[in-house]
C-alpha cells in the first residue's frame, strides 16, 4: 500500500543498531498525509480491510472444524488390570527414560520397578502409559501441527483424554485432575 501510494521513498538511512539490515525507507510527512485523504487511499483501505476481515472469518471457520473434529474423535480406553496396567506403565517409563539419556547431556537413565515407586509416581506413569500408548492423542497432536486453533484443540484433547482415563480407572482421577491442573497453572511452589 505504501509503494502504491506513495512511490519511492524520500530519504533512505540505514538502522543505527543494525548496520546490516535493510535500509529504512523514509516518507515526508506532508505526503503521507495527502496519501491518507485521496479517494484512492479510501478505496485501497477498503479493500484491505475486507480482506482482513475474510481472514479473520477463514481462520474461525478453520478453528471451529479443528475443535469439531477433536470433540467428535472417540476416544476408547481399554480396561487392563490393575498388575498389567503398573507393569506396562513403568516398562513405558524405564523405554522413554532410557531414550532421555540418549539426547538429553548429563541424564543417567534410572530404571524402576513397581516396588521401587516413590508415592505417586505409580500413578503419574499409569495416567501417562495410558494417554500416549493406548490412544490416538501423540498421533492427533501430531496432526495438529500448524492448524488454526491448535493451541485450543490440544487443550480439548488432553481434557477429553483424561476424562476417559479418570472414568475407567476412577482409582487415578485425582492423577488425571493434577496433571490438568499443573498443566494449567504451573507445578505447585512450595
Amino acid at each position: 500500500m505504501v509503494r502504491q501510494l506513495l512511490g519511492e521513498p524520500d530519504l533512505m538511512r540505514s538502522d543505527p543498531h543494525f548496520p546490516t539490515a535493510p535500509k529504512t525507507r523514509l516518507y515526508l510527512v506532508e505526503r503521507v498525509e495527502a496519501a491518507e485523504r485521496s479517494e484512492e487511499f479510501r478505496a485501497v483501505a477498503a479493500a484491505a480491510a475486507r480482506r482482513s476481515a475474510g481472514a479473520r472469518a477463514a481462520a474461525l471457520r478453520r478453528r471451529r472444524a479443528v475443535l469439531a473434529r477433536i470433540a467428535a474423535e472417540p476416544v476408547d480406553m481399554p480396561r487392563l488390570a490393575p498388575r498389567e496396567l503398573a507393569a506396562l506403565a513403568v516398562e513405558h517409563r524405564n523405554r522413554r527414560d532410557e531414550e532421555r539419556a540418549s539426547w538429553r547431556r548429563g541424564h543417567v537413565a534410572a530404571p524402576a520397578t513397581v516396588a521401587s515407586a516413590e508415592p505417586g509416581a505409580l500413578e503419574r506413569w499409569q495416567v501417562d502409559y495410558l494417554r500416549h500408548r493406548l490412544t490416538r492423542y501423540d498421533e492427533l497432536l501430531a496432526e495438529l501441527h500448524g492448524s488454526t486453533g491448535r493451541a485450543a484443540a490440544e487443550e480439548l484433547l488432553r481434557r477429553r483424554v483424561h476424562a476417559a482415563i479418570a472414568e475407567a480407572y476412577p482409582e487415578l482421577a485425582q492423577e488425571c485432575e493434577r496433571q490438568l491442573r499443573e498443566r494449567e497453572y504451573g507445578p505447585p511452589r512450595g
